[in-house]
Order: C-alpha cells, then structure tokens, then sequence
C-alpha cells in the first residue's frame, strides 16, 4: 500500500525511602552507576512533559472522562531540566520526551535546548502520535532533537478513525515526512490488537520503508489506561514474526537494541529483502531482567516499573529546597532497593485480566498510562 509520497506517593499513601541504605554521593557524581537489587543499571528516562492527548486511543484512552493533574503541579521546564540534570550522574544517559501527547506542550523545542547539551546524555529523544509534528519536527531538531518515534498503529481512515474516535491520519502521515525532510532518525511504534490491525503488518513495513523509518511492532500491553485488555487480544510476537515470513520469508534475528543502544526492548530483524523492524513482545516475553528505565510524570513522580504501584514525588524535594546531591541520594536509595519485575510476574499468573480497573486508576491518576508515560 503507497501511502505516503525524597518520598512516594500512591494509592497506599506516602511510603518512607528505605532505611539503612546510604549511598556515596561522590561517586555517582562522578558517574558510578547505581544499580538496583537486581544489578539493572538506571540508564534510560521517560520524562512525560504533559498528561493530555489529543487522541482517544483504545487501548490507552478507552474511558469517556479522565482525571487531569492540576496545572500548578505541573513541572516547568526549567523543573524538568534540573531532575535530569540531578539524575544523568547516576548513570541516566537516554532521555526520551513522552507524554500524554508531548507536543501539546506549548514550546516544547526550548526544553529540547536545555535538555540537549547536557553532558552525558547521549541519546535524547521523542514519542509522539504525530499529530502535531509536522509544524514542530524542524524546530525540534534544530533545537537539538536526534531522534523522533511516532505511533501509528493503522493506515486505514476508518480504523484510525475507530481507534482515537479522531479522523486525524493524514495529519500523522504529514508528520512522518515533515520529520524525515527534518533530518530526524525516525522509528514507527505500532500497538497490534487481535482482530483490529493484524492483517497491516506488511502495509505498515511498506510506510516505514518510503520515510526510512524502521516498525517495531508491540504486544498489547495490560498497562496504565488498558481497562478493556483480554489476552485474547494479545497477538504474540511470534505470531507476527509467523505472518511476515508466509509474506516476505523467513526474518533474521540481528540482535537486540534500544532506543540509542544499550538494553532493548525490541528484538530486531531483517527480512530477506533487507528490510529492518523490531518486535516488543513485553506481554509474552517480557524483558524485566535488562530494564534500565524509570519515568518521570509530569508533577514529578518518578515511577521505577510500569505496573509499579507507587511513585517517588521528586517534585517535593524540588520545591522544598533539596540540592541537586539530596536529590541525587534520595533517588539512588529507592533504586538500589528496585526488585520491580511487573510483566514477569503478570506473565506467571494463573489468570491474567485487566491489570487496573477503572475504579482505581480515577484514584491515582498517576497509573494512567497517558500520565506515566510509555
């Protein structure tokens, strides 16, 4: 198909850091890395700079009405740029902008700038639905963003019209050349669902060929917003890999890799032609044992898991005073007690339905998958 020319905060209350654990801030100023209590190093940050979207995704955005955060609990940029700056000492080296729908975020490009020249990021990065690219993917890169990942899930108008309840494709598209003509290294994110979109996985290496992008496909998670999950509705990984090669022939395996290198997500491979995509199978085959991945919300929780429960509210820390070392201890100590394991531990359930229900994510909007950030 040619279509494109210091504390937590949770559901269960405030929770104490742990006790008895003191870490050497002198050496994670210097860039030691702290691992967790399974040796995970912290190298990868999610940072959601809003929990609002502008699409209605089904299976993150299923419900009729949502919980927003209050607009004075909002981290400023100026807020956003000292956590990370606190936290690239302790090893943090990728920091991918996420949302919510991240450009919803007036001036996004000026945080881009700050973030950019920090010593030690190497990879700095964004998630988009690619809405609103196309009028921001040159300013982006100019302001110092490398690379951009746009979730599309459907090139059909009807079905993305079903999905995100907007009639918003052909703005999506333009996005994705607006990045490519901007010169930012581009990936594809496409969530596949049982009976919905299974039959566009040629369709969707077709778009990612003619814009350079390289498609990872991902499992249906049973995280956040996902309330109308069933692993009914999972198509496995190796269902996919099954589908491509009656298509193209057998894919080769080439390896994992991340966003920017270093653990992955997503096992890549190579179809005969030479075509490259990647498979997320986190629900079948989750990969907790190399996660190097917190996410910090937009009022600054700092979640170390997904499926965690509780969040760590750096944004208290922030606004009461702490230095940049205090930040710095108090995050290394709740990492270092880090066991986090979400999708292993889903895997082996007996019975696996909906992760949260309603009910509970309108206590703690935190959960939510548009406010964690993906």
């Amino acid at each position: 198909m040619n279509v494109l020319a210091g504390t937590a905060a949770g559901n269960d209350g405030p929770r104490a850091l742990p006790a008895g654990f003191r870490v050497n801030v002198s050496e994670t100023v210097m860039g030691t890395p702290v691992l967790d209590a399974l040796a995970r190093p912290l190298r990868s940050l999610r940072v959601s700079v809003t929990d609002r979207c502008n699409l209605r995704c089904q299976y993150c955005m299923p419900e009729e009405e949502y919980t927003w955060l209050p607009h004075g609990e909002i981290l400023t940029f100026e807020e956003i740029t000292r956590l990370v700056d606190a936290l690239v000492p302790l090893g943090v080296e990728k920091v991918r902008l996420t949302g919510g729908e991240p450009l919803l975020r007036r001036g996004l490009n000026r945080l881009v700038r700050s973030l950019a020249p920090t010593p030690g990021i190497r990879d700095l990065a964004l998630t988009t639905n690619g809405v609103l690219l196309a009028a921001q993917a040159l300013a982006l890169k100019e302001a110092g963003l490398r690379r951009v990942t746009v979730s599309l899930d459907t090139l059909r108008p009807d079905r993305f019209r079903a999905l995100s309840r907007r009639d918003l494709l052909p703005q999506v598209l333009d996005g994705l050349r607006a990045a490519r003509a901007a010169g930012l290294k581009l990936k594809i994110n496409t969530v596949i669902v049982r009976g919905f979109n299974q039959d566009e996985l040629a369709d969707l290496l077709e778009c990612g060929r003619q814009v350079h992008a390289e498609v990872r496909f991902i499992e249906y998670m049973d995280v956040g917003g996902a309330t109308r999950w069933s692993m009914q509705a999972v198509v496995s990984g190796q269902e996919m890999l099954a589908a491509l090669a009656a298509r193209y022939g057998r894919p080769e395996p080439i390896g994992m890799a991340g966003d920017g290198g270093g653990s992955a997500p997503a096992t890549r491979y190579q179809l005969p032609d030479g075509t490259r995509f990647g498979i997320i199978a986190s629900v079948t085959r989750p990969f907790c044992s190399a996660c190097d991945r917190a996410r910090l919300t937009t009022d600054g929780m700092l979640f170390l898991c997904l499926y965690a429960q509780k969040g760590i509210d750096l944004k208290r820390l922030l606004r009461s005073g702490a230095s940049r070392e205090q930040i710095q201890e108090a995050v290394s100590r709740i990492w270092a007690s880090r066991a986090d394991r979400g999708a292993e531990e889903r895997l082996h359930l007996p019975s696996r339905g909906v992760f949260l229900p309603v009910e509970e994510l309108r206590k703690d909007p935190h959960r939510e998958m548009h406010t964690l950030g993906g």
